[in-house]
Parts: structure tokens; sequence; C-alpha cells
């Protein structure tokens, strides 16, 4: 794989990530970034409180999340006009308030890094093979795609092919 996708246990550093995908690129206008952390609570369910979330354990395919993710950015940047994607995904057991996931998008314009960064996290939440499994005070639980995350990707186009 290339530097573009990272999965790994280790927490990034933002500004060092950004600072490598806009180096010696002086077509650089914008650059749009996305990081996702853990919450301490989770949607409810109707007519239920949220539950509380103690922490993550996140798994993934080595190898095919990769390949599914450079995939997906390759798909970025044919649709719109950037330069270039950073995405990394952590994995392994997170709490609250620890950074998950970074998408970082470079363009000469913000509306193109924008709209990039926002579909690859539209993917990643529903296609990128990871696999989360909360725990709670009731017990550890595994964690589905949304409807509404769903939807959001489908605004691309895309349908979620395992519905």
């Amino acid at each position: 794989m290339t530097d573009r996708v990272t999965i790994q246990t280790d927490d990034f550093d933002l500004s060092g990530e950004v600072a490598a995908l806009r180096a010696n690129d002086p077509r650089v206008g914008a650059v749009c970034s996305f990081i996702g952390t853990v919450r301490d609570r989770n949607r409810a369910e109707e007519g239920k409180a949220a539950p509380e979330v103690q922490s993550m354990e996140l798994e993934h395919y080595p190898g095919m999340t990769e390949k599914s993710i450079e995939a997906m950015i390759d798909e970025a940047m044919q649709r719109f006009d950037i330069f270039g994607a950073r995405v990394i995904h952590r994995i392994g057991l997170l709490n609250p308030l620890d950074q998950i996931v970074l998408v970082a998008v470079s363009s000469a314009h913000r509306g193109e890094s924008f709209q990039a960064c926002e579909f690859l996290m539209d993917y990643l939440k529903t296609q990128a093979p990871f696999w989360k499994k909360e725990q709670t005070p009731d017990g550890a639980k595994w964690v589905d795609a949304r409807v509404a995350d769903d939807a959001a990707l489908a605004r691309w186009g895309i349908e979620r092919p395992n519905v």
C-alpha cells in the first residue's frame, strides 16, 4: 500500500499529517480534515436511554481494508479535483476521547477538499471492512452501520452492496 492509507494502533498527529500532505506542493490552496473520536454515548434505541460507552474495540481484515480504502481514494481523485488524500484508521482498544480516524484532503480550492473529505468519510462509515465492538455497562455489543450512514453514501450514487 502507499502512504495514503495507514491502519494502526498508535494515535496520530493532525498537524504532522497535514504538513506531510501539503509538503512541497505549491498548488495546494486548501486542506480539509476530519477527525473522528470515541464518544462516551451511542445513539439510543427508540424509547431507551443512550447507552454509556466504556470502550470500543476495532478490528479489520489486514490487506483487504487498506486495498478497499485505496480504491475509494482513487474514486475520490476521479470525482473531485484534489491533489492528495490521507486516511489513518486506528484499531485495537480505544476509550472515550481517543481519536479513531483521520481523513485529510488537499486541493486548490476548499469546495473540492470539503466534498472529497465528506465522500471518503461516508465511505469509511459504511463500506470499509472494520468491525466495532462497544463495551457498555450491559456488556459488549457489535455495532452495525446506521441507516443514516447508508443514506449519506447513497447521495454519492453508491449503494451498500450487502444490505
